[in-house]
C-alpha cells in the first residue's frame, strides 16, 4: 500500500516508525517529513498546510491511504479534501477537528453535555474580557479560541498578566485571528494526565495514558513549550480515574460529536485534570499529541495501521488493540533558547546503536550530515520493564547524542516516580 503521512516533526517519525512495523508490503511518503525521517520513508517538500499541493502530491502518485497527523491540515479540510478524491485517511474532517481548532466550541460541546470541565467565560471584546479580569479570582486560565501552536494558553496569576495577555491576544493579535476571540476559565489543580484514543465516529478505544512534561525548565518552571518529554503509563491514572473517564468523558463526547452531525474518526486527545472533584477535560487535541506519541506507540504491541484502518472503516469494536504493561520514557533534546529564540545549523551526532530510539523533529540536512533546524531537534524514548529503568536508559543514550547548544530537562518523570513511590 502506498501511504502518505502529513507532517515533519517527532510525532510524524514516531508514527512512521511503528506503521514500519505493520504487516504486508508498503511504500510511505512523508509531506514533508524531515531529514532524520528520510532513511525510512521518501520525504517530499511540500508544507503540511499546502492543501492543494497535497492533493496533487496524492492524484500524481497513485497514494491509498493517507495519515493527517498535524493539527492544521485537519482543520484546513485535508481529509475532506482527499476523501473527494477517493483517498481514504486517517484523521477527522474540518468539522469534527473543530473540537481542538476552536476552545469555544469544544467548551460549548462540554456544557452542553454536561461532561465535566472548568466553568468558563467567552470573550469577543478585549474592553468586556479586561472589565471581567478586574473582578475575577486568581489564578485564573485565559485561552485563544483557536489554533496557536500549542502557546495559546496562559494561567494568569493576577490582575497584570491577565491583562497583558488580553491585550497580547486580542488587540496586539500574536496569534492572528486564533485570539480574536478568547475563553477565560477557572483555574484547576491536581495531576495532569494525557489520554489519546482511536475513534471510529462510534466507538472509542483508550490507548495507554502519559504524562507531558510541559515547561521548559526543570521543576515545572520557565515558558510553556510543545513538551519536554513524557512517560507512559501515569501513575495517577488509576483503574479507578479510567472507569470514571470512560463513563463520563470519553464516551459522551464521542457519542456528543456523533449528534452534533461530526462524529469523531481517527485520533481523540484528551487532556484530563485529577481534581478533587473528580476528573476534568482542560483540552481536546484532534490528533495524536507531541511528544505524547514518542512514548505510547513504542507500547502498541498490535498492528498500528490495522487500527487505524478500522478507524477509517468503523470497524474499531472488531479490532484488536493491545498494548504492553511495561513502561516508556522519552526525553527530549531542544535547541538552548528554546521556545523563545535559538540558533540552528549544528551538526548532530547520533551514535549508530541508539538510532531506533531517536524520533528526529528539528533537523534538516546539510552536507550529507543532519544538523539542527528547529527548538525541538529530537526525542529519545526507551521502553523498559518499570518506569525507573525507562527514565535511566532514556538519559544514558540522551547523553551520548550530542550538539552544539544542545539543551534538555534533566527531571522528566521525576513526578510519577516520586508518585509510584509513595504508592509503596
Amino acid at each position: 500500500m502506498r501511504i502518505m503521512i502529513i507532517g515533519g516533526g517527532g510525532r510524524e517519525h514516531a508514527i512512521l516508525k511503528k506503521l514500519r512495523q505493520s504487516k504486508g508490503n508498503h511504500e510511505f511518503f512523508c509531506l514533508p517529513g524531515n531529514a532524520g525521517m528520510a532513511e525510512e520513508a521518501t520525504c517530499v517538500n511540500i508544507g503540511a498546510k499546502d492543501i492543494d499541493g497535497i492533493v496533487a502530491f496524492a492524484k500524481e502518485n497513485r497514494i491509498e491511504y493517507a495519515v493527517v497527523a498535524q493539527d492544521d491540515p485537519l482543520a484546513l479540510g485535508c481529509v475532506d479534501r482527499l476523501n473527494e478524491i477517493g483517498v481514504p485517511c486517517f484523521g477527522p474532517t474540518a468539522k469534527a477537528a473543530e473540537i481542538e481548532s476552536s476552545k469555544i466550541f469544544a467548551k460549548n460541546l462540554m456544557k452542553k453535555y454536561g461532561i465535566p470541565t472548568a466553568e468558563y467565560e467567552v470573550f469577543d471584546s478585549p474592553k468586556k474580557a479586561y472589565d471581567y479580569v478586574k473582578k475575577a479570582s486568581y489564578p485564573l486560565v485565559i485561552k485563544a479560541d483557536g489554533l496557536a501552536l500549542g502557546k495559546g494558553v496562559v494561567i494568569a496569576e493576577n490582575a497584570i498578566v491577565a491583562k497583558d495577555t488580553i491585550g497580547s491576544f486580542m488587540e496586539t493579535m500574536v496569534f492572528g485571528q486564533s485570539g480574536s476571540r478568547i475563553v477565560i476559565e477557572e483555574f484547576l489543580e491536581g495531576p495532569e494526565v494525557s489520554v489519546l484514543s482511536f475513534c471510529d465516529g462510534n466507538t472509542v478505544v483508550p490507548m495507554v495514558s502519559s504524562m507531558d512534561h510541559k515547561r521548559a525548565k526543570d521543576g515545572d518552571k520557565g515558558n510553556n513549550t510543545g513538551g519536554m518529554g513524557t512517560i507512559a503509563p501515569n501513575p495517577f491514572y488509576t483503574p479507578e480515574v479510567q472507569k470514571e473517564c470512560e463513563e463520563k468523558i470519553f464516551k459522551p463526547t464521542v457519542e456528543a460529536m456523533k449528534k452534533e452531525g461530526r462524529p469523531f474518526r481517527g485520533c481523540l486527545y484528551f487532556g484530563l485534570m485529577i481534581t478533587k472533584d473528580g476528573p476534568k477535560v482542560i483540552e481536546y487535541n484532534c490528533r495524536f499529541g507531541d511528544p505524547e506519541t514518542q512514548v505510547v506507540l513504542p507500547l502498541l504491541e498490535s498492528d498500528l495501521l490495522e487500527i487505524m484502518l478500522a478507524t477509517t472503516n468503523g470497524t474499531l469494536d472488531k479490532t484488536e488493540v493491545k498494548f504492553s504493561d511495561k513502561s516508556a520514557c522519552c526525553v527530549v533534546m531542544a535547541s538552548k533558547g528554546y521556545p523563545v529564540k535559538y540558533e540552528k545549523g549544528f551538526t548532530i551526532f547520533v551514535p549508530e546503536d541508539i538510532k531506533d530510539n531517536v524520533y528526529f523533529a528539528g533537523v534538516a540536512s546539510s552536507c550529507g550530515e543532519l544538523v539542527t533546524n528547529g527548538g525541538r531537534v529530537l526525542g529519545v524514548t526507551t521502553v523498559a520493564d518499570d518506569l525507573r529503568s525507562a527514565v535511566k536508559k532514556s538519559y544514558e543514550y540522551a547523553k551520548r547524542i550530542s550538539f552544539r547548544n544542545a539543551y534538555m530537562r534533566t527531571d522528566i518523570g521525576a513526578r510519577a516516580l516520586n508518585a509510584l513511590d509513595d504508592k509503596k
